[in-house]
């Protein structure tokens, strides 16, 4: 059931990053929503549009604020976009005196609480809430998302991996063992902060492999996967996207048949996935919060290569949030996020 609503109040705490300001884009052709709080210390006192001046037409007044968790007591939804242990150690604030606490970072989508120390450096302290939490991709956990006060959205690796592996595992088409993820992902996965991995003169025209064997997005793969994951991420010299190159062992089962069925079976009554036959580029998602998935079976080889492009700060961050922020609070699951990518 679709609830009609005329309003809902939205805050967004660390709206000043890059997640944030595509939250402010997506939220402003939201037909529902409306940002009454938009915090981001370190841009305290700075109208929006300054630090991102295609804001202008929709938020020429908008200001960024310093943190006050006061000020968002009551509100419809509370989006963080804070560092890890930061929303961790925040989220039991919110929860219960907001109707729906989504958080963009890693604190509450990892089951077990000890894989915390070994891939994030910091003990879980909330484990009750942890175990409360719904894991943010509808295209798996819909039933649950719907009324929940705390969203753990996904990691845009990890949304990409699981949407392209997800559906041949259910089916028992691969091995759950052996599985290897590659993605190549824009800069803005980064983060707005200069480093020396994301300044121009480093990145234009170079490729490279990071996180090698202990990415942290790895547990959180294979929790939602189902399979034994070898992860390594690239970042490539594109402002946003992302491309997951998923190689499978398959079982007696598989052929290219099977494989095909299994994913438009999955995906038949998805509003943001579409199965293609050709291999998925990430231009064609640009600023939409959909995602393109594929797979081939080589006989030769023995393999299976599962592929899913998407928008690494929509479908992978902001507008996967806003997708399952909509699922919870019983609106139209794709009120205010577009399917339809920017090209040329």
């Amino acid at each position: 059931m679709v609830i009609q609503m005329s309003e809902i109040t939205v805050g967004i705490v660390g709206a000043s990053g890059f997640t944030g300001a595509e939250l402010l884009r997506l939220a402003a052709h939201h037909p529902d929503f409306s940002v009454r709080i938009a915090t981001g210390d370190s841009m305290a006192g700075r109208r929006a549009a300054d630090v991102y001046p295609s804001l202008e037409l929709d938020y020429p007044k908008l200001v960024f604020e310093p943190f006050d968790a006061d000020a968002l007591d009551g509100l419809d939804l509370v989006i963080l976009g804070l560092p890890h242990a930061a929303s961790m150690d925040l989220a039991p604030q919110l929860v219960g005196t907001v109707r729906c606490v989504v958080d963009l970072s890693a604190a509450f989508r990892l089951r077990d609480t000890s894989a915390y120390p070994t891939y994030y450096g910091f003990e879980h302290t909330q484990p009750t809430l942890l175990a409360d939490a719904v894991f943010g991709l509808p295209e798996l956990h819909r039933t649950e998302l719907k009324g929940a006060q705390l969203i753990a959205t996904p990691g845009c690796h990890v949304t990409a991996a699981t949407l392209a592996l997800r559906p041949l595992v259910a089916a028992g088409l691969v091995e759950t063992t052996g599985v290897v993820v590659n993605t190549l992902t824009g800069i803005t996965g980064a983060g707005r902060a200069p480093t020396d991995t994301n300044v121009f003169t480093n990145i234009d025209s170079n490729v490279t492999a990071y996180g090698l064997l202990a990415h942290r997005h790895t547990p959180e793969m294979e929790q939602e996967i189902g399979a034994q994951v070898l992860f390594t991420p690239h970042l490539v010299p594109m402002s946003r996207g992302l491309l997951a190159t998923c190689y499978a062992t398959p079982t007696a089962d598989a052929s290219a048949t099977a494989i095909d069925d299994a994913l438009r079976s999955f995906y038949a009554d998805e509003p943001f996935v579409a199965v293609v036959d050709r291999p998925p580029q990430t231009k064609a998602l640009l600023g939409s919060n959909g995602a393109h998935v594929a797979a081939q079976f080589d006989p030769r080889t023995g393999t299976v290569i599962a592929m899913a492009a998407l928008d690494n700060l929509t479908k992978g961050a902001s507008g996967g949030a806003i997708q399952a922020a909509n699922v919870a609070l019983g609106i139209d699951e794709t009120a205010g996020l577009a399917t339809v990518g920017v090209a040329p």
